[in-house]
C-alpha cells in the first residue's frame, strides 16, 4: 500500500507560517507577563527585606538600650 503525501501549495505554506507567526506572538505575550510577575515578586521580596532589616535594627536598639540601662 502505498502512502498518500501531500503537497505543499504556495497556500498550505502561507497559512503555516501565519500560524507560526501567531504562535510567536503569543510566546511573546507570555514571556511578558511572566516577566511582569517576576518583577513583582522581587520588589516584594526587596520590600520585605527592609522590613526585616528595620526590625531587627531596632530590635537590637532595644537590647543595647536595656542593658546600658542595668549597666
Amino acid at each position: 500500500m502505498e502512502a498518500v503525501r501531500a503537497k505543499w501549495t504556495d497556500e498550505r505554506l502561507d497559512d503555516l507560517n501565519h500560524k507560526v507567526d501567531e504562535l510567536g506572538r503569543r510566546m511573546d505575550g507570555g514571556f511578558k507577563e511572566v516577566s511582569a510577575r517576576l518583577d513583582a515578586v522581587q520588589r516584594t521580596m526587596v520590600h520585605l527585606a527592609g522590613v526585616i532589616i528595620a526590625a531587627f535594627a531596632a530590635l537590637l536598639a532595644t537590647q543595647l538600650g536595656l542593658i546600658l540601662t542595668q549597666i
